[in-house]
């Protein structure tokens, strides 16, 4: 595991397209989950540390984004035969553990990941109803450990502001956690 920490937001970065297979098989585009108030792309994967530790938050904040109107989804891009942990299958019993709300896909190819620039899981892309990148950083300040009275909700305070005014926060704290699991 390499533990690495997401680059700066990049000025003039456009949600890339993309179709993948959703854990109920079904085909899911770009499209198919941008909100009207901006849309959460995030990469994530069922093994890593890093998320989940944050399993206990993320769920909810993406349903409060959700009822704000902005549109999440979660993309899983590691290699599979290096982590059987990260199977579709495994994909499938986690989301369902873990009560998503939102769509969860496979990256088998990894093309996504790399349009992305995705390097870790998890990370964030934080996007405004015109698909431009607002956000780059952490869920939040707690990172993989729990929660507590202290903890600032930046990922949901940074998309409730790109709802309301089309921009991120000027100050960003990337995200960290394990590499992707880049295919050989």
């Amino acid at each position: 595991m390499a533990l690495l920490e997401t680059p700066e937001k990049q000025d003039n970065f456009y949600a890339p397209d993309f179709s993948l297979k959703n854990i109920d098989d079904n085909m899911v585009s770009l499209a198919d989950v941008k909100g009207e108030n901006g849309t959460l792309v995030m990469f994530i994967c069922n093994h890593c540390p890093y998320v989940k530790g944050i399993m206990d938050r993320l769920p909810q904040t993406a349903k409060a984004l959700q009822d704000k109107g902005i549109g999440v989804v979660a993309i899983m891009a590691n290699d599979t035969e290096s982590h059987p942990d990260d199977s579709f299958e495994n994909m499938q019993k986690f989301a369902q553990a873990n009560n998503f709300t939102f769509p969860y896909l496979i990256d088998e190819t990894q093309e996504v990941a790399k349009a992305y620039d995705a390097v870790c899981t998890p990370d964030f892309f934080g996007f405004d109803k015109d698909g431009a990148l607002q956000y780059r950083g952490r869920l939040d300040s707690s990172g993989k450990a729990p929660a507590d009275a202290d903890t600032s909700p930046e990922l949901f305070e940074a998309m409730s502001q790109i709802a309301e005014t089309g921009r991120g926060p000027a100050t960003q704290t990337p995200s960290m956690g394990c590499s992707i699991k880049w295919k050989a």
